[in-house]
């Protein structure tokens, strides 16, 4: 591709006429058949993803140089929500603004949101066949493998002393023992980085970005380091962009309680999953301890079993992991439908809990990015984000010890003393299988190059056939 002279971009002035966007020199099929091969490959969590993404974006049509992609990326991993979805997102809007951003946000969500609508449907009209129950049965005994995978994954990227040792076991034992909320947990992790930050950024200062002073980048692109393709960070434009995307968000939930009242099922699910949007710090696995505690736990929307489940639907289709909330949102209203039918209430519920969880991903996008260069580098926001990402890993371990005392054993009692949390599993009550898929799924994800893709479903395929045949 040869060089393209870039256009200088302007957010506010006398233009009458819109922006001419550098991807707007590229053919409509190629942008749809770049971002769908995005779209359809966005398995294997977050690094599968980008890896997907800079391979097509980057290496493949060069729209967008090395230092950009990574300058991108690290500005993406700062914020709360799915990083890979938020990545798309912000090439996207560099390459064709606003609607570019959109367009690739979106096509990025839609694989498996059609997928896990699919599996949220076959798993509460045909749950009690036994064939898909094997199935679900033994991807749920497999993602307790996976959880466990994403302790020591997230653990060592940022237990690196004895003060982020110290913040992950005391984020374990308030969340595990004494039931202290995930919003909470983060609140003091942030603080605890942004003061320790100040006064030993060596101790708190651990999760950095990828180097982009390293990085290659080429002139033959259509948006690289030199090409400032960010309009100017105004008041006026972030004023109109929060507005917007304040009645985006906040307008159906209004719209909806105003309809059905605001003690429906409906309301919950959109009120819940608006606060755990903004919670999503430290990858999915960190906000799923909050989203299993509150749906099972407060609102009774499932069984606690079944929340694995529903993680396994999201390990095994396209899309980011976070859209397990899409299950959730659909079995809190199908088994509470009110006057609806249980299935439309829960396509109703699904809807909804995606459409509140990924609106603010696009916002935090279109809101900072202008700003990226001012934040970017900002110690004080590393700082923060290393003590959350270190507490993450306690959160991410008690949620991998539920998951395996309800997936492993049939009967677990909960005991309460002096304020703190007991659980005490009937030891008589293990499940063989479950174990042995959980053990085997383990040593297929640490000894060998499987993926995780293919360890679930060759675990759902175990689990099938041995309901089926015993």
């Amino acid at each position: 591709m040869s060089r393209i002279e870039q256009p200088r971009l302007h957010d506010e002035g006398p233009l009458k006429q819109p922006p001419t966007f550098p991807g707007s020199t590229i053919p409509r099929s190629d942008w749809w058949k770049a971002w769908g091969t995005v779209a359809a490959n966005s398995f294997g969590g977050p690094a599968g993803q980008i890896a997907v993404m800079h391979d097509e974006i980057v290496v493949r049509r060069r729209w967008i140089g090395e230092q950009r992609f990574l300058h991108a990326l690290n500005y993406c991993m700062l914020l709360p929500g799915p990083e890979a979805q938020q990545l798309a997102t912000y090439l996207g809007w560099l390459l064709r603004g606003p609607r570019g951003g959109l367009f690739a946000g979106a096509l990025f969500i839609l694989p498996g949101f059609l997928s896990i609508m699919a599996l949220s449907i076959l798993f509460a009209s045909y749950g009690d066949v036994s064939w898909v129950s094997g199935v679900f049965f033994g991807i749920s005994a497999a993602v307790i493998a996976v959880v466990i995978s994403a302790v020591t994954r997230i653990g060592g990227r940022v237990i690196k002393n004895k003060v982020m040792l110290a913040v992950s076991a005391a984020a374990f034992i308030g969340i595990f023992f004494l039931e202290l909320p995930f919003p909470l947990i983060v609140a003091i992790a942030g603080t605890i980085g942004l003061i320790g930050g100040r006064f030993r950024p060596d101790i708190f200062n651990i999760v950095t970005g990828h180097d982009e002073s390293t990085a290659i980048d080429s002139t033959d692109v259509l948006v690289g380091d030199q090409h400032i393709t960010l309009g100017r960070p105004t008041v006026a434009r972030f004023a109109r962009v929060l507005a917007g995307g304040a009645v985006l968000w906040a307008g159906p939930v209004l719209l909806l309680t105003w309809v059905v009242g605001g003690n429906s099922v409906f309301v919950d699910v959109a009120t819940f999953f608006s606060s755990a949007a903004v919670l999503t710090f430290g990858g999915a696995y960190s906000v799923l301890a909050y989203i299993s505690q509150e749906s099972v736990s407060t609102f009774g929307w499932l069984e606690p079993g079944e929340m694995i489940t529903g993680l396994g639907m999201a390990e095994t289709t396209p899309g980011p992991l976070i859209q397990v909330v899409q299950f959730v949102g659909f079995m809190g209203p199908f088994r509470d439908p009110g006057s609806l039918s249980p299935l439309h209430a829960g396509i109703g519920g699904a809807v909804i809990a995606t459409w509140v969880t990924f609106v603010p991903s696009f916002l935090w996008i279109f809101l900072g990015a202008p700003f990226i260069e001012h934040l970017r580098g900002r110690p004080s926001l590393t700082s923060a984000l290393s003590t959350i990402t270190s507490a993450v890993v306690g959160v991410v371990l008690n949620l991998a010890i539920w998951f395996a005392l309800f997936t492993l054993f049939e009967t677990v009692e909960e005991h309460r003393r002096f304020g703190v949390l007991l659980y005490q599993p009937d030891l008589a009550s293990i499940d063989p299988l479950a174990a042995l898929i959980a053990l085997g799924a383990s040593v297929a994800i640490f000894t060998t190059k499987l993926s995780t893709l293919h360890v679930v479903i060759i675990a759902g395929a175990i689990g099938a056939l041995a309901r089926t045949v015993f």
